[in-house]
């Protein structure tokens, strides 16, 4: 069976292990082990892998710990009523197929987007964009129906609005496929074997120096023990965290291969926040009333799971938002980890023993909620079975139900749902994502109807992105981060981070602020 596996590993390509000839010689090549295809890379549609795409798509802006920073643009001006940016493009840019970057394909892409306005509306930007043009070859007019605060944020996403040859339009778009994937990146891709790999070539033209690595490879190869022995063997040298946050081998696989000093290990600061989504619409559920929304937070003791579920690959969370999460560091009190202050909140708000098996209930209901977990995700299953016991010594019962994915997300749309599993929209996409998604009727409008300041909640969110005003928004953000935690409606769990395996030899491993890239281009071999 090993040397199956092994045989089976091999894909037949080249083993990257260095040959005797190579000794002495600096590694140009990266093989990464993916646990999927890189699918249709169509940067304006969202099958294609996000890792693969940030290697060949550019946006005009980057965001960056310091704030968004010129990518493709090289400056903008921002006009005084917030409405119009006025791009000026970086000049002697080309697409990997010798097509120049200007303002004609610049806005030639973002009509493509544009064009397609149904499957990018659950980013706001696409809805308030009035019209795009091109004042002369190297700058770039967006005027919007009203000011938005998040416009450079969202134009910096990984797609979709990134550029592509308009060569490789058809029919003048992209909505309908593409007959090419040539991007502005520092990577072009240059092979694809479905479910078997993809090839990405340096760009020797590109504007901001030629990568050091020549050649990153993408393998496709089942998570677990087939990865493992892939990088044991040389096959691949490289892993990390997916763009589900899902990793590629166990912890234990990984410190073996750190233990044997040929590999390390890398970890980003956190990217999002796991939680549990508390539905205080949901009309004669318990999870309508604060106490038990707060009760049941502080029967979850996140340090167990950090340490002992997740093995010690994510930190517990005490907010919504990690304080490295713009306008989230502002001081909110943690609940900590108490089964006698649970207890205590039942208890004054109602909920009191009833019958023998130490159930609680109020004017004849019972205190039973359903938990909806990814039927797929074993550390969801797990978390949610420890949870379940720990709520069940302070009188409340969890009942468990694990569906598929799609299934929850339809719950979160309908309101079906009194518990479920969730996560933030993550480090490129906070708060505002995040935040616009709670008076969102597809994502978790439900989970806010119910309290009391919900009509409260709204207005400040639509206050918030329509600020030009820096303290203006600090002092919105403040207040609308403080009303969802002090109705404890999205309880945090641990906050996730990208892990990264590298070759020990590897140098200039970093983090994009997103956990969706990595920045290939920076790493080089000593």
């Amino acid at each position: 069976m090993v040397m199956a596996l092994l045989a089976g590993c091999s894909g037949g390509e080249k083993n990257h292990a260095e040959a005797p000839s190579d000794k002495g010689k600096v590694r140009t090549e990266l093989t990464y082990a993916a646990a999927k295809d890189i699918n249709d890379m169509n940067p304006h549609l969202y099958t294609g892998s996000m890792p693969a795409q940030g290697m060949v798509y550019e946006s005009l802006v980057e965001n960056t710990p310091d704030g968004i920073k010129p990518l493709l643009a090289e400056s903008w001006d921002i006009s005084e009523d917030g409405k119009t940016y006025t791009f000026h493009l970086r000049q002697g840019v080309t697409f990997h197929d010798g097509e120049p970057f200007d303002a004609e394909a610049a806005v030639k892409n973002i009509e493509a987007v544009q064009s397609n306005a149904a499957k990018h509306s659950w980013i706001q930007l696409s809805t308030k964009i009035a019209d795009v043009e091109a004042t002369d070859e190297h700058t770039v007019r967006l005027t919007l129906t009203e000011p938005y605060y998040p416009t450079l944020l969202e134009l910096a996403m990984t797609r979709p609005y990134v550029f592509l040859s308009p060569r490789d339009f058809v029919d003048g778009g992209t909505k309908d496929g593409v007959k090419g994937y040539h991007g502005t990146g520092p990577y072009k891709l240059a092979e694809h074997q479905t479910d078997r790999y993809a090839v990405f070539e340096a760009n020797e033209s590109y504007w901001g120096g030629a990568p050091k690595i020549a050649k990153v490879t993408a393998k496709v190869l089942p998570a677990g023990e087939t990865t493992f022995l892939a990088l044991q063997k040389g096959e691949v040298d490289f892993l990390f965290t997916d763009d589900r946050g899902t990793d590629s081998i166990d912890v234990e696989a990984m410190r073996r291969l750190e233990d044997s000093g040929d590999y390390r290990i890398v970890r980003s600061d956190p990217m999002n926040t796991k939680m549990i989504v508390a539905n205080s619409g949901k009309q004669g559920s318990p999870a309508q009333e604060t106490a038990v929304r707060e009760a049941l937070w502080q029967s979850i003791d996140r340090e167990t799971i950090g340490k002992q579920i997740m093995s010690g690959t994510e930190t517990p969370a005490e907010t919504l938002f990690s304080t490295n999460v713009n306008y989230a560091d502002i001081g909110l009190k943690p609940r900590d980890f108490d089964l006698d202050q649970a207890e205590k909140k039942l208890e004054d708000a109602g909920w009191k023993p009833s019958g023998g098996d130490g159930i609680r209930a109020k004017d004849g209901t019972p205190l039973v909620l359903k938990l909806y977990y990814d039927a797929n995700s074993a550390s969801q299953k797990t978390e949610a079975e420890f949870i379940q016991s720990t709520a069940r010594q302070i009188g409340m019962k969890l009942e468990l139900v694990g569906e598929e994915s799609s299934s929850i997300a339809s719950r979160r749309s309908s309101g079906d749902y009194d518990l479920l599993f969730n996560q933030t929209w993550g480090l490129a996409y906070d708060p505002q994502s995040t935040i616009a998604a709670f008076a969102s009727e597809s994502s978790y409008y439900h989970a806010t109807s119910g309290i009391a300041s919900a009509a409260e909640l709204y207005r400040k969110i639509d206050e918030v992105t329509a600020s030009a005003n820096e303290e203006t928004r600090k002092v919105l953000y403040k207040d609308i981060l403080t009303i969802v935690h002090d109705e404890a409606i999205f309880i945090p769990l641990t906050n996730g981070s990208v892990t990264v395996v590298a070759p020990s030899d590897l140098q200039g491993v970093s983090f994009k602020q997103t956990q969706f890239e990595l920045p290939f281009e920076k790493m080089y071999f000593e």
